[in-house]
């Protein structure tokens, strides 16, 4: 019998109270730091001015957004942020579920722990000292990439003050960075997999190959489902911080994404009605993209995240 009123509720939150007091210093977090500045969004709507506040400042409706959009470097700051984005998730992505496909398959536990030590373990660097390794290894004279070309008979190459090396090295940096560790969570997706369906295969006659695609990989793909859908609502959200590290005048062109034309405008030029706008916009993009991914991949594979 379903009972009614709010007398069940409050039996529920007594009997769980350590649940809900282990979660709370989460929602205390998103409130204060997710939420709440929401409140200063307002101010892409208006002409912000320091002194007279949020609520002093004048409405000016899409103003910011228009100039944002009517703007000289609209379609470089749009294209060079999807195309590192997408160049990153389509690298990144596959060569990450190999590796737990590869790593699942390794026996001797000595070499398995050594290979995780050693594909994890660049996580932990932080974005700076892997800009610096990339100016010391990449460097035109010193350099031991141009000092292995010129000893080859090639011609030295300025690879961070090139535009057209720039995508490259941001994603190829990053997949070396990162692919061990966001192996984790689909090497922990492959260990919960019943070994009788193995033993059942190899059973059958199944090779090793044959297992990895009819066992291994259904049991990754709603995994793979849900990762992809949430790194696509992060397209437009490329990393600031290794993008201004790496960027310069000489590679600007391919460098300049929405994040850093944020950090210049609003920042350094103190137009933060402008740049908030444009902070707005990329946000929107993002969502918009989630649901869109989120709707397609529930039709397609009926995995989803709502």
């Amino acid at each position: 019998m379903a009972a009614t009123g709010n007398k069940p509720s409050i039996k529920i939150i007594k009997r769980n109270w350590d649940l809900y007091l282990l979660i709370l210093p989460v929602v205390i977090y998103y409130a204060v730091f997710e939420y709440l500045p929401m409140y200063g969004v307002q101010i892409a709507f208006k002409d912000f001015i320091a002194v007279n506040g949020i609520w002093g400042s004048p409405w000016v409706g899409l103003k910011h957004f228009e100039r944002f959009f009517q703007g000289y470097y609209f379609e470089r700051l749009l294209l060079n942020t999807l195309l590192l984005s997408v160049y990153y998730l389509l690298i990144s992505f596959p060569l990450s579920v190999l590796l737990a496909l590869l790593m699942n398959e390794l026996r001797l536990a000595a070499f398995k722990k050594t290979v995780q030590l050693v594909t994890y373990a660049p996580h932990f660097i932080s974005t700076v000292v892997l800009v610096g390794m990339l100016s010391i290894f990449l460097a035109p004279k010193s350099g031991l990439v141009n000092q292995l070309i010129a000893w080859s008979g090639g011609t030295p190459i300025d690879f961070l003050a090139e535009a057209g090396w720039f995508k490259s090295l941001y994603v190829f940096s990053g997949v070396w960075q990162n692919t061990g560790w966001n192996s984790i969570i689909f090497i922990a997706t492959l260990a919960g997999i019943d070994p009788q369906q193995h033993e059942s295969a190899m059973l059958d006659g199944a090779s090793k190959l044959q297992r990895i695609w009819h066992i291994n990989i259904p049991a990754l793909l709603p995994t793979m489902a849900i990762l992809f859908i949430l790194q696509c609502g992060q397209i437009m959200a490329v990393g600031f911080e290794k993008v201004f590290l790496m960027q310069n005048t000489a590679n600007i062109s391919a460098s300049d994404v929405i994040s850093t034309y944020v950090y210049r405008s609003g920042v350094l030029g103190a137009q933060y009605s402008f740049s908030a706008a444009v902070g707005l916009f990329n946000s929107i993009i993002n969502l918009i993209l989630l649901f869109g991914v989120n709707r397609i991949s529930k039709k397609l594979t009926q995995t989803s995240l709502w």
